[in-house]
């Protein structure tokens, strides 16, 4: 089940249960939907997410600040680049 709520001033989406790609998929819908600067709190059960989450780092350019793992839930703290200027 994915839930959008606040908590801790990141947005917080609960991707527990889903399986890869879809972690990652909602993370960039969320993501889409916010605006530069805020934060998104991910927490997901597939272990797969872990590179997914390092490489969309990488590539899109959120900055992932926080990548843990603890009882097979795994949590990532993006926080959405600025728009690029044309």
């Amino acid at each position: 089940m994915v839930a959008h709520t606040k908590r801790d001033d990141a947005v917080f989406l609960d991707a527990t249960g889903l399986r890869c790609p879809m972690p990652l998929l909602k993370a960039k819908k969320a993501l889409n939907e916010i605006e530069p600067g805020t934060r998104l709190r991910v927490v997901a059960t597939d272990p797969g997410s872990v590179r997914d989450f390092a490489v969309f780092s990488e590539q899109s350019g959120h900055a992932l600040l926080e990548s843990a793992e603890q009882d097979g839930r795994y949590t990532y703290l993006l926080e959405k680049r600025a728009r690029q200027r044309a």
